[in-house]
């Protein structure tokens, strides 16, 4: 059978429960949590997307999830809400991409994953100004971030790189403004300006 390609180019953000800085990318997932266990939520805006001959320009979809300890240790529970927009065909094709079962670099993430929770369509309204980033999923996911601006040239974010992160080996370092997730029974709510979040492009093919 031969191999189904795909690629996908967009904007990712995500925060997590974790204090700024989250030990996890410095650590290589090794570090516990600064709270104990980790709620998180990324956000995927696509730009350009094709699964086999299957378009997926502009569409959204979000990755959620709980890591009850340290996250290299596995055991997580996570769900994925994909664009109501979506058809049939690109609901699959981004459940697929977004789980790892079509390959790329979500795929490195699949042995840690214990529960996987679903898949829900839900509309996506997406904003991104500068250095901050919002997502909106109306009564499951609210979140923002703001990037922390490099002391060397202020309209740019601080970043990390040369990491293990799915998105983008590089990412820009942010606080997290505001996460409130319910979902898949994950329930979290924080307006502390004290969590953290990154922000990359992502550019992905399998």
């Amino acid at each position: 059978m031969a191999k189904t390609t795909w690629q996908l180019t967009g904007d990712y953000f995500e925060t997590c429960s974790c204090d700024y800085v989250c030990p996890c990318i410095p650590t290589n997932l090794t570090g516990r949590p600064t709270k104990g266990h980790c709620f998180f939520a990324f956000g995927f805006r696509i730009e350009q997307g094709r699964h086999a001959g299957v378009a997926l320009d502009g569409l959204g979809f979000a990755v959620v999830g709980n890591a009850p300890g340290v996250m290299g240790e596995g055991n997580w529970s996570v769900g994925l809400i994909v664009d109501e927009r979506a058809s049939a065909e690109q609901e699959q094709a981004i459940t697929g991409i977004a789980s790892g079962q079509a390959g790329g670099p979500m795929a490195a993430l699949g042995p840690l994953i214990g529960k996987f929770l679903g898949v829900e369509k839900r509309r996506i309204a997406f904003q991104k100004d500068g250095m901050r980033r919002s997502i909106s999923i109306p009564g499951v996911l609210d979140q923002a971030v703001e990037g922390v601006a490099s002391p060397v040239n202020p309209a740019e974010p601080l970043a990390i790189d040369n990491t293990l992160h799915p998105a983008n080996s590089r990412l820009a370092l942010a606080r997290a403004t505001r996460s409130h997730l319910h979902a898949f029974g994950l329930d979290w709510d924080d307006a502390s300006g004290r969590n953290n979040g990154h922000f990359a492009r992502f550019k992905w093919e399998g």
